[in-house]
């Protein structure tokens, strides 16, 4: 039996009517990131328990008949390490599509995995082993095989039949509020934009640098970042990491000391020099700040945090969990540093209340 692919606006009408209102669809998409800077949308799969199809954004441009029915309220949308689709969703119509079933998340608090992928789960729960071999598809070619497409729809395939098992432990184990709390943080849009005054903190690096070369790496990231996202190009298309460390450093005041450094290629040079010598000098200018530590605890600081990773071990054993999906170490830091005013999800929900009040006290 083909997978019904869907590429004129008046089948995805028909679809859309009769998906609305629905309790939960499964959802899924594929896209490809190679030569630009948001995700490129190639397609959508929808699956609602009784069939599977193939949504053609590429050839559909009007979406709106699908994009109303994932905005309905009522209906719950079921995807699988949902934040890559999400921040489509976002860029799409600026709205993240409430509420959400994450099944990575799912997984994870019912035990059968951390982080667990896609084609894992399925096997776990199903005892299907999932063909793999067309991960690598690009997408955005045209016509797609039956073999891709039927390889696309399995995704929400699967997602259907695992949903309602998924929902009903979380239920009896009493943990479907956890998850609820989780995915509500994953519909916010804000997660989804970098602001270009954040973008430094991409930097891997940028520690190890004194405060003012911290600020100049901070405008030449943030100038990226706007130029990237006005010409959806790749961020080190439009500047690389290392020249940006570069000329935080050498700090070249002219045209010759910047090519002189030899870490732009010259179409770069040529039209962005001036405009690279003005974001020196305006990093130059900027209040010195620390804008990036590397967090060198202090011998007492650190057999403080060890006491408690250790006391967190201990609770997350007890709630058959990870203890780093209760709190990453950068919470963990945060608590150790900022105390009850660390804004961190281990102090928000029900991390607080089965760890974050007894660490605080600790």
């Amino acid at each position: 039996m083909s997978t019904p692919f869907i590429n004129t606006p008046a089948p995805l009408a028909a679809l859309a009517q009769g998906w609305a209102g629905r309790d939960w669809l499964a959802i899924d998409t594929e896209f490809v990131r190679v030569d630009t800077y948001h995700a490129r949308l190639c397609l959508i799969q929808v699956g609602d328990g009784s069939q599977s199809v193939c949504v053609d954004p590429l050839a559909i441009k009007d979406l709106s008949p699908l994009l109303s029915v994932l905005a309905q309220p009522q209906t719950t949308k079921v995807l699988h390490s949902a934040s890559q689709d999400y921040e489509i969703f976002v860029q799409l119509t600026g709205a993240a599509p409430s509420p959400l079933f994450d099944t990575q998340i799912a997984a994870t608090l019912l035990g059968y995995g951390d982080q667990i992928g896609y084609a894992g789960l399925i096997e776990k729960l199903c005892g299907v082993t999932l063909d793999k071999s067309l991960s690598r598809t690009d997408w955005a070619r045209r016509p797609l095989s039956e073999a891709e497409l039927a390889y696309a729809a399995a995704d929400v395939k699967y997602l259907a039949e695992i949903y309602p098992r998924l929902r009903e432990e979380l239920v009896q184990t009493g943990r479907l509020a956890w998850l609820e709390e989780d995915c509500a943080r994953l519909c916010d849009p804000a997660r989804y934009h970098t602001a270009p005054e954040d973008a430094w903190q991409r930097l891997k690096g940028l520690a190890r640098m004194p405060a003012r070369e911290q600020q100049i790496a901070a405008a030449l990231t943030a100038w990226r970042e706007v130029e990237a996202q006005e010409r959806n190009r790749p961020r080190k298309w439009i500047l690389d990491d290392d020249p940006v460390y570069r000329l935080a450093e050498r700090k070249p005041q002219t045209l010759a000391q910047l090519e002189a450094l030899k870490v732009l290629p010259p179409k770069t040079l040529e039209r962005h020099g001036e405009r690279l010598l003005a974001l020196v000098a305006q990093g130059m200018a900027t209040p010195a700040k620390v804008l990036a530590t590397d967090d060198q605890l202090a011998p007492e600081q650190k057999a403080r945090l060890k006491a408690l990773q250790a006391r967190l071990a201990d609770i997350a054993a007890g709630l058959k969990l990870p203890p780093t999906f209760i709190a990453p170490r950068a919470d963990m830091l945060a608590l150790l540093l900022q105390g009850d005013q660390a804004q961190v999800p281990l102090l928000q929900g029900w991390r607080r209340q089965v760890a974050g009040e007894e660490l605080l006290k600790l």
